[in-house]
């Protein structure tokens, strides 16, 4: 099962597909290890193998949510695809698990007066505030922002080239409130990363990752994530890029512009971002209402 699932994630070594890989990896040790290292992999192959890998599964990712749960069966799959391609299996060990549909979240953007309120807040520090304001201003994805490198911004012209999903370069400006933080934040760094730790990394880290003066390691996606949350009673860094995209679309900004500020490459993506919020329909509606204008 070891040199299967090793032959698999050898399909997934290319830059672009490193979230891919670090994910289907997780899932494909768990099945090792439920299996057995020694056990080959045509075991799947065995006439109660699909009921006795949905009935695994089910335990696992069953209480998960549905795009955690999909996620995994999409790593199964995969590889069982492979592996069939290859001649080791026959069938399909996961034809017994059925995916989950995942309603539609239509409340996730923030309101303005509470976006307003978290980017003014004085008792976040100077790296969250930075943070924040760059992921809401940019509408970039939070992993693209805490990609970034010192001398990658161009603080003349309040934009950064960063690389979004599919490896693609793709360019995000900044507005005046971040352009005034950033020089702060930075403190004369001319190179590293541009969101760092509060500490010295303790592990032994890619150079590119850590700044070449304080030795701080690059401000992971879960870091961030967490200090948002705990910060904000359980949002999400994900919702500041939704508001944003949700917003511009209040303010009349139109597809092709949606487009370059999202960074997606189709409509259909896009769409749910620029669904208008509530708030924006009720003063639409209120602008509609007869008796309003009369009074």
């Amino acid at each position: 099962m070891t040199e299967a699932v090793a032959a698999f994630l050898s399909t997934l070594d290319h830059p672009e597909t490193a979230g891919t890989r670090r994910v289907y990896a997780s899932t494909l040790r768990q099945l090792r290890e439920h299996l057995g290292s020694e056990v080959l992999v045509a075991v799947l192959d065995e006439p109660a193998a699909a009921s006795t890998l949905a009935g695994w599964f089910a335990g696992r990712w069953g209480p998960a949510a549905p795009a955690t749960f999909n996620r995994n069966l999409d790593a199964l799959r995969s590889a069982a695809g492979y592996w069939r391609d290859q001649g080791w299996i026959v069938g399909d060990p996961t034809r017994a698990i059925r995916r989950r549909g995942r309603a539609p979240d239509r409340t996730r953007a923030l309101s303005r007066a509470v976006v307003e309120e978290l980017l003014g807040r004085g008792d976040i520090g100077l790296r969250e505030r930075v943070l924040w304001r760059m992921l809401y201003e940019t509408a970039a994805r939070a992993s693209e922002v805490l990609a970034l490198d010192v001398d990658e911004l161009d603080l003349r012209n309040r934009c950064a080239k960063v690389r979004r999903k599919g490896n693609a370069v793709d360019v995000i400006v900044w507005r005046t409130g971040s352009a005034r933080l950033l020089p702060r934040l930075l403190k004369g760094r001319t190179a590293g990363p541009v969101f760092v730790t509060d500490r010295r990394a303790r592990l032994a880290l890619p150079p590119a990752d850590l700044d070449p003066g304080s030795g701080r390691a690059r401000l992971s996606y879960r870091r961030a994530a967490e200090l948002f949350t705990a910060a904000t009673g359980g949002a999400t860094l994900h919702q500041l890029r939704h508001s944003a995209l949700t917003h511009a679309a209040e303010d009349g900004a139109n597809t092709s512009t949606l487009l370059s500020y999202s960074g997606h490459t189709s409509v259909a993506s896009l769409a749910r971002y620029a669904r208008v919020s509530p708030e924006a329909l009720a003063r639409w509606q209120a602008g509609r209402d007869p008796a309003a204008r009369r009074r």
